[in-house]
């Protein structure tokens, strides 16, 4: 499979890699949470080419993540700011943050803390059922195919057939 069809799996995970899935898109996303909204600020910080960054932020607006925003420094230029759908990317950033200050801190502890604003306390991300409430962990999950899963796979068998 080539990486440009990998979005095309009738699978949410590979979905999400297909806009996400690479080593700069997850750390401009990351920025924007932490503020930043100009493509000198990100560049800056990251020390990606200016032609990498341009391309990503430019599919990140394509996919909705982030809403382009004109503002004037001497000429006009843009701000990214997250969009609905790109700030419901928050908890699988806090996911990634949580298993890395978990298994890759080196004995140094989490480079970031994060503290819940509306309690005041410093809190670990935690995946909960939604019915429940009660922690997930991943031997306590079954995945089930649903008939969306069935109709994808159907239709890529007919098209191979066609082909």
């Amino acid at each position: 499979m080539k990486w440009d069809e990998i979005g095309l799996q009738p699978c949410s995970i590979a979905r999400t890699l297909s806009i996400l899935g690479d080593r700069w898109t997850l750390l401009i996303v990351r920025n924007a949470f932490m503020g930043m909204r100009r493509f000198d600020d990100f560049q800056q910080d990251l020390g990606v080419t200016r032609h990498v960054l341009s391309e990503r932020l430019k599919r990140l607006v394509d996919c909705g993540i982030f809403a382009k925003t004109p503002y004037f420094d001497r000429q006009e230029r843009f701000e990214y700011r997250l969009t609905e759908q790109g700030l419901d990317l928050y908890p699988i950033l806090l996911s990634m943050a949580g298993w890395a200050d978990k298994w890759l801190d080196e004995g140094q502890g989490a480079p970031v803390q994060y503290v819940h604003k509306n309690c005041g306390q410093v809190f670990r991300p935690v995946l909960a059922c939604s019915e429940c409430y009660e922690e997930l962990h991943a031997k306590q999950v079954k995945p089930i195919f649903t008939p969306a899963y069935y109709a994808a796979l159907k239709q890529k068998m007919n098209e191979k057939k066609q082909a």
